[in-house]
């Protein structure tokens, strides 16, 4: 890997959800984002991504109309006070998505890709905008109840990318318009998550940017309380650093975007990690 060629883009989280898992709450109000958001931008964000629905497991889904009113003014405020910065949108509603455009936002990142909403492809193809499609087994409601099984969860992913990027072409959208996300967390057992970290690397088949999003996700949390034997599972707030271990196995393996809620300490992390690889 040439070091000096490849940057590696932070993500920044910001969650304007009530029942978010770890930040829920924290931003539900336009000022309380903006600052945060401008907080960011200070710790050195590449991008901002804005949601307005919680996709934590059991997360009851809110109407269009409640996404709009949570996730536009923000989008409005923040490419007011940021007018450099790229702003994300963690939706996968062909509505929300036209409307945050519209508003100022510059790309879309869309759980199930097209597989929820596929009028979302012609939106993103009108827009020629970047969409990260990222992998989900199930609904949120649902996705981690029950036993998980695939035959090869790398395979299936794979498959779903081909799947998704399919719909996309149909309705116009370029490949070069892809980000892909193998969507750690998203309907799946823990060694799921471990083996989709580990080989990482044969994403990069598609010849897209790769996402990597495992900050503070539950998983860590059990990990860590089997391995250092902890009486309870870490809060999310204490996953940070397994988190970014798991980060820098997928960078090594080509991730070229940490999607995080930590934005400080993944900068710092990034920074000394692209100058050891």
């Amino acid at each position: 890997m040439n070091k000096k060629s490849r940057h590696v883009q932070v993500m920044g989280i910001l969650n304007v959800t009530p029942d978010s898992f770890s930040d829920g709450g924290d931003f539900f109000d336009v000022s309380l984002a903006l600052a945060r958001a401008k907080g960011m931008q200070k710790e050195g964000v590449d991008i901002i991504d804005i949601g307005g629905q919680s996709t934590r497991p059991g997360a009851e889904i809110i109407s269009v109309d409640e996404e709009l009113r949570r996730v536009v003014p923000i989008v409005k405020a923040v490419r007011k006070a940021l007018p450099l910065v790229p702003i994300s949108v963690d939706t996968n509603r062909a509505i929300v998505a036209e409307a945050a455009l519209h508003a100022g936002a510059t790309m879309i990142n869309s759980l199930g890709g097209f597989h929820f909403d596929e009028m979302l492809a012609g939106v993103v193809a009108k827009a020629r905008c970047p969409i990260v499609i990222y992998h989900i087994k199930g609904e949120p409601a649902s996705m981690q109840k029950g036993t998980i099984t695939y035959k090869n969860v790398v395979r299936d992913v794979d498959t779903f990318f081909a799947e998704q990027i399919a719909i996309g072409t149909k309705y116009g959208v370029k490949k070069n318009q892809y980000i892909l996300d193998p969507g750690i967390g998203f309907g799946k057992s823990d060694e799921h998550n471990i083996k989709l970290i580990r080989e990482f690397g044969y994403f990069l088949k598609w010849k897209l940017p790769l996402l990597i999003g495992v900050s503070r996700k539950s998983h860590l949390g059990r990990i860590l309380q089997s391995k250092l034997g902890l009486k309870k599972v870490p809060l999310p707030t204490e996953r940070v650093e397994a988190g970014l271990a798991e980060a820098a196995i997928a960078v090594q393996n080509g991730a070229s975007i940490v999607r995080t809620h930590d934005v400080l300490a993944t900068k710092k992390f990034l920074s000394m990690l692209e100058e050891c690889i």
